[in-house]
């Protein structure tokens, strides 16, 4: 038998965390290595899903490899294969404990798999699992006592040996006892192993993230094409189809290729787009880079690195040669990129799709490429209308210009890019001056794309000039979006010029914001820097290739020519130098150094440096005569830096960025940094100190010290009108919460928690702009200020656990803040406070605009009349407010009640809930204790499966269902699947969560909603519909005793919806819910007898359809 105990959800999955893989495996390798696992891992990998698994022994008594607990760290999800044997290994239990750890501090999912265990053996350690725990106390106590007599004279150290024995023994029980209590487990005991790993595997990918969507922009004549290329490609359905997109430069050849890929890569198990493949394979080991790209973007992992294109190759053939994928090769030039990225169809899986651009048509030929698609230029009707958008914001030219524009026209020969940038050059300009242009473009002797594409940078002042050719060599699109750090340290008037590029269409802003510079523009830039000095990259002004860098710094050959270096490798790279390589770079003002080891650190830095970010810096100090009085931006992450000396030199300096510089222990007089913007220290451990001239910094916007555990002393007033955020969280030894002097409007945010601050000044009111505070786990704060519930724009308060002390200060300022004066808090966290009924009943009163409200965990008897009176309030979680009786009347828009484990709710209290539930329940869900029975709802069913006949549109309805009892507390996941006429039209991942014991109700319009809601009524294709909804759970001790719909708007939806009889039951539900099910009485009929019990005479039955439909069920 083969059951899912219940779904896990994907939000541990957040877009900052990396990951190295999709699953972790951890298994008993003598149970199921050569079986059960080894078959799940190659279905994973199948389906391309990037699993990890050791395959090396462990011999006994060995300890966990410090690599292992990286991968469990470093997987999305962590699958558990508990077998027979798995707790006799201390190897899976150290993972194990690892697993849950990770689940704790990072949120990652775990799937429990009970393979032919009992997960109450797991859980309560029985059977095999006490004898395993037993086993392994006995050796520890075995081990220890051998020794005893080592020990004697050191009795302290024998006694730390045993506690630390029994402590990791309890720490292995805890961890079996957790992963057993998940909700999103898999138990299989018997039948065909094979579909239960499908069905697992099936799971796994629907959890994993979608793939990115590329947009892109408009552009004139585009639809006709995307339509042309996609017949193409569909022409070849069962094989593998490679399409070859050629035509000139600029011409909109990767603009039509997103434009497909992003009309068709959902269609595919895997896709690429590999960008600017020519340039990017000119880089070292371009290549190879590249074939890590394609394999991970595909497999959706990080690819190990590999040495060699010839390896790349075989690896890339061996994974996907079964795999249906998109790739599209952007910008190809030469016959060897593609012999090493898409050398034949039969690398990819049938149905696959490789779409190519490039220039060079008879590079498809020689590829054997016999599709091909030639993009031709654009006709002279789009070509006016698309210079005419750039030109004039219309689709003509206005009076007066018409001449002129289609003259124009012919200088870009319908190139799309050329006509975009011709039009930006034009625009907001007078006739005088098109005309005075136009002359330019006429003088050009030869036409080539690149000087038509040079006069826009011709016709700009010096200025903008100087900042575009910095843009184009060293400031990639994930860096533009700090557009006033460049600004500044470009100098020039930078913001003004980067506001001309735009309007000019050198430079874009894509949907990110951030800047971008189309590839062809930037090669234009970069071959005017690279004209200066075509053989000696010392004289050029402008340095970005890291071969040409690195041969600069080695043989010491640079010159004041050069204003800016950007060394960036594409993998970590080794420099010997001598440390002098800047001594005759004077006019160095950019100097960005990444994934490099330096032989030795700088003798001598230019002093008229205005960026220098160098991560991993190589020394503790700077040199001597380093004086850079126009540095503005300073980076020196990661290293042994040590922030010893005074910085009086630094006055422009406006990002200061020391993260993760583990030997700064103290921040020094910065006094002179009067411009500084952004401060970061964040995780530096060893940060003791902070100088008090930095609660001065009048121009400050971000100031970071969380995670700097030994942080003690710190300015004890602050005066930072700038402030907009300040992060003090996790600074455990930090005591006390600096005095606001004078108002600081623009400080949003500022969190505190699980910091050891005692109180909060009473000045923290002149923070009028303050929308988030967290005092969450702040154990030792005694009193709260006056002026906390004085501020207007708190938007977000947490005071999660707060202690008695606190709770005083709490209650005597809600007091003191009666007669009623509202505030403006929407997100309140008042979790586990001891709350009482006066309390809440203040709390209430005075937080009236509040939309999301936690109150779990306390201690009140009754949710007052005056909730009613917080008409915004959207959510509320009263859960395990144990002494909670009476809930009497609720706001009529809230949408969401957590009632858990309220276990004193009287009988009137529940009536009272499903009344206002039933008025106004669109959009809501409730959970609840299951204490009554919903006699309101139209129809119920025993188990998670509802059967009912629609017609029309699909109705509106409320969906309940109970859970039953068990010996566990912890919530239970669930998610729901509706099926019309067979047809399942929507699997919702999305968990419900809820304790054994309990009832969850929800509409189907808050389940279903948006387009899924419009997807849903494309189904009701028939006169009359067979409809199932079902709630879906794996665990036959926790099962869903039953569930019920209750049809909103009667008049209109009930003549269109027929329930079933209730003894038809649905063959694929499990044997061992057959067996306790019976039938429930439809409301305010007489009850009918119970169904005969389902007895199971041998397997053959339960496997043949045929013969259990037959079976009879009588009354």
């Amino acid at each position: 038998m083969a059951v899912q105990v219940a779904s896990s959800s994907s939000a541990g999955f957040t877009s900052k965390t990396k990951y190295r893989y999709d699953v972790f495996l951890s298994f008993r390798g003598e149970d199921t290595r050569k079986c059960f696992t080894v078959n799940l891992y190659d279905v994973l990998r199948k389906k391309g899903i990037n699993a990890f698994i050791d395959d090396k022994k462990l011999g006994k008594g060995e300890k966990i490899a410090t690599s292992l607990l990286k991968a469990i760290e470093k997987s999305r999800i962590s699958i558990i294969v508990f077998s027979k044997n798995y707790a006799n290994s201390t190897w899976c239990l150290d993972e194990l404990a690892h697993i849950i750890q990770c689940k704790k501090e990072k949120n990652q999912v775990v799937m429990p798999l009970f393979y032919k265990v009992d997960p109450m053996d797991v859980q309560y350690q029985k059977n095999s699992f006490e004898e395993a725990m037993v086993a392994l106390e006995e050796r520890f106590r075995n081990e220890v006592e051998k020794d005893r007599n080592s020990f004697e004279e050191h009795r302290a150290a024998y006694e730390d040996r045993v506690r630390k024995n029994m402590e990791k023994l309890q720490k292995w029980r805890s961890a079996l006892f957790e992963a057993a209590s998940l909700s999103s487990a898999w138990f299989f005991q018997d039948g065909c192993e094979f579909r239960f790993i499908e069905r697992i595997v099936e799971h796994v990918y629907a959890m994993l993230p979608p793939k990115p969507y590329h947009n892109i922009e408009h552009m004139v004549g585009l639809e006709p094409r995307i339509e042309k290329v996609i017949s193409l490609l569909n022409k070849s359905d069962k094989g593998v189809c490679m399409l070859g997109i050629h035509g000139t430069g600029g011409i909109g050849k990767t603009t039509l290729a997103k434009a497909i890929y992003n009309s068709i890569f959902y269609q595919f198990e895997g896709a690429c787009f590999l960008f600017d493949v020519n340039e990017a394979s000119k880089k070292f080991q371009g290549i190879v880079h590249l074939q890590q790209k394609l394999l991970s973007e595909i497999l959706e992992e990080k690819i190990m690195s590999f040495g060699s294109a010839d390896q790349g190759i075989s690896i890339i053939k061996h994974r996907l040669s079964h795999k249906r994928v998109l790739l599209v090769l952007d910008d190809v030039d030469e016959i060897e990129q593609l012999e090493r990225l898409a050398g034949g169809c039969d690398w990819f899986g049938c149905g696959s799709k490789v779409i190519i651009t490039t220039r060079n048509k008879q590079l498809l030929i020689a590829h054997n490429v016999k599709r091909t698609y030639e993009l031709m230029e654009l006709n002279d009707h789009d070509s006016l209308e698309l210079f005419c958008w750039h030109a004039f914001h219309m689709t003509l030219p206005p009076k007066g210009y018409q001449q002129m524009s289609s003259h124009v026209i012919s200088y870009a020969k319908g190139i799309p890019l050329a006509l975009k940038l011709i039009g930006a050059n034009l625009a907001n300009k007078n006739l005088k001056e098109w005309r005075s242009t136009l002359e330019q473009y006429d003088q050009i002797p030869e036409r080539t794309m690149h000087e038509v594409l040079k006069i826009s940078y011709d016709c700009l002042q010096e200025g903008a000039k100087i900042i575009f050719l910095d843009i184009a060599c060293f400031f990639e699109e994930e860096l533009l979006g700090s557009i006033d750090e460049i600004a500044e340290a470009c100098d020039y008037g930078a913001r003004f010029y980067i506001e001309v590029l735009i309007d000019k269409s050198l430079l874009s802003i894509n949907d990110n914001d951030h800047l971008c510079m189309h590839d062809m523009i930037k090669q234009m830039g970069r071959e005017i820097v690279r004209k200066e000095a075509p053989s000696n990259p010392g004289k050029r002004s402008r340095l970005w290739n890291y071969k040409d860098v690195c041969k600069v710094l080695h043989e010491n050959s640079g010159s004041s020519n050069i204003e800016g270096i950007i060394f960036d490798p594409p993998q970590q790279e080794e420099v010997e130098w001598s440390g002098k390589a800047f001594k005759k770079m004077n006019n160095l003002r950019i100097l960005i150094i990444r994934k490099a080891q330096f032989s030795a650190g700088p003798k001598y830095l230019p002093n008229n440096l205005r960026w220098l970010e160098w991560q991993g810096y190589p020394s503790t100090e700077l040199p001597p005569n380093f004086s850079p009085n126009k540095l503005v931006v300073f980076k020196l992450c990661c290293s042994p830096f040590r922030l010893e000396e005074p910085f009086k030199r630094f006055e422009y300096l406006t990002c200061m960025n020391f993260s993760h510089c583990e030997f700064i222990t103290e921040v020094p007089d910065m006094s002179q940094f009067q411009s500084l913007r952004k401060l970061l220290f964040r995780d530096c451990y060893n940060l003791v100190k902070v100088h008090d001239s930095v609660g001065s910094l009048s121009k400050l916007v971000e100031l970071d010290v969380g995670g700097c555990v030994r942080l003690t002393t710190f300015p004890h007033e602050i005066n930072m009108p700038s402030l907009e955020g300040i992060d003090f969280s996790h600074c455990k030894s930090l005591d006390y919460f600096p005095h606001i002097v004078g108002k600081m409007d623009a400080l949003t945010d500022v969190w505190v928690e699980d910091t050891s601050i005692k109180e909060l000044p009473p000045s923290i009111g002149n923070l009028s702009g303050l929308e988030s505070l967290n005092l969450s786990s702040c154990k030792s704060l005694k009193e709260l200020p006056n002026s906390l519930f004085l501020m207007q724009n708190l938007n977000w308060l947490g005071l999660e656990g707060i202690q008695p002390d606190s709770r005083k200060s709490l209650k005597k300022l809600l007091l003191e803040s009666q007669p009623v004066s509202y505030t403006n808090v929407e997100f309140l966290i008042l979790k586990n406070c001891c709350l009482l009924d006066e309390d809440i009943h203040l709390t209430l009163n005075l937080f009236q605009n509040l939309i999301e409200l936690n109150v779990s965990g306390n201690d009140f008897v009754s949710l007052p009349n005056c909730l009613k009176e917080c008409g915004r309030l959207l959510d509320l979680d009263v859960s395990n407010c144990k002494r909670l009786r009476d809930i009497l009347e609720l706001p009529s828009n809230l949408r969401k009640i957590r009632a858990e484990n309220c276990i004193s709710l009287t009988t009137e209290s529940l009536g009272h809930l499903w009344s206002q539930a039933k008025r106004e329940f669109y959009g809501m869900s409730i959970t609840l204790p299951a204490t009554t029975f919903l006699d309101w709802f139209h129809n119920w069913r025993e188990g998670g499966k509802m059967s009912f006949l629609a017609r029309r549109i699909f109705p509106h309805l409320v969906f309940a269902f109970e859970l039953g009892k068990a010996n566990t507390s912890r919530r239970q996941s669930f998610h729901y699947s509706l099926s019309i006429n067979g047809r399942v039209v929507q699997k919702k991942h999305d968990d419900i969560t809820i304790r054994p014991g309990h009832v969850s109700l929800f509409n189907l319009g808050v389940a279903f909603e948006g387009e899924d809601w419009r997807w849903v009524q494309r189904f009701m294709e028939l006169d009359w519909n067979d409809v199932e909804m079902q709630v879906i759970g794996l665990t036959p001790e926790i099962a869903v005793v039953k569930c019920g719909v209750y049809v909103c708007n009667q008049q209109i939806n009930m003549e269109n919806i027929r329930f079933k009889s209730p003894i038809m039951l649905s063959m694929n539900a499990p044997t061992t819910s057959l067996k306790r099910r019976a039938i429930a009485s439809p409301p305010n009929e007489p009850p009918k007898k119970v169904l005969r019990k389902f007895e199971v005479a041998d397997k053959g039955k339960i496997n043949n359809k045929k013969k259990v439909s037959r079976c009879a069920f009588a009354w």
